[in-house]
């Protein structure tokens, strides 16, 4: 995996234009002004729990016993559902966060953002290719960057594409998430079949 698709495939995971509507319902009694700051504010909380991740899961994973196939398969499950609700959206009432004056880490921070999916791919990009760590941390930041200029902006993004403009901009990159979704999951069998062989 390369810089651009390690970046691509985080940016589609944290999906900061699915969760545009959540930030701004969360956010509803809350400022214009206060709003960027505190989006600022759990962006950063997200990126310092992704980058713990990036970091030390792979000695979370080995304390856990849990081997590389296990962790590809896992993660492509996990992200191929993920990209099956950004294609076919429902309303969830319960998983939907409650408006509140103003949230501290939960829920926009974790799990809006640094989610099982997010985190799964990190520990993923550092047990595969653990030379390249240096590389995945910096596909992790411009992939927070990316993410935390489209929340940033989400006031002004809402009203340019509207919610039909920003669900078939979801369900677009939903498309794409299913294709490598179901390469890592190739991957993870393929990883496998050749430890078994």
């Amino acid at each position: 995996m390369t810089l651009y698709t390690a970046t691509f495939t985080l940016v589609l995971v944290m999906d900061p234009l699915g969760n545009i509507p959540v930030f701004l319902s969360t956010l509803n009694n809350v400022t214009p002004a206060r709003r960027k700051k505190i989006i600022l504010r759990e962006t950063f909380f997200a990126f310092i729990i992704l980058t713990v991740f990036l970091f030390f899961g792979k000695d979370i994973l080995e304390h856990m016993q849990i081997s590389d196939p296990a962790l590809s398969v896992a993660g492509g499950i996990i992200l191929f559902l993920i990209a099956i609700r950004m294609i076919f959206p429902h309303e969830d009432h319960e998983a939907r966060p409650k408006k509140i004056t103003e949230p501290f880490i939960v829920p926009l921070a974790v799990p809006l953002i640094a989610g099982p999916s997010t985190m799964t791919m990190v520990m993923l990009l550092a047990t595969q290719q653990p030379h390249h760590i240096n590389l995945w941390f910096l596909a992790l930041f411009l992939a927070w960057v990316i993410s935390t200029i489209i929340l940033v902006f989400s006031d002004l993004l809402s009203k340019v594409f509207g919610e039909r403009g920003l669900i078939a901009i979801e369900r677009l990159m939903g498309m794409i998430l299913t294709t490598m979704a179901v390469q890592m999951f190739l991957n993870g069998i393929n990883l496998f079949i050749q430890h078994i062989g």
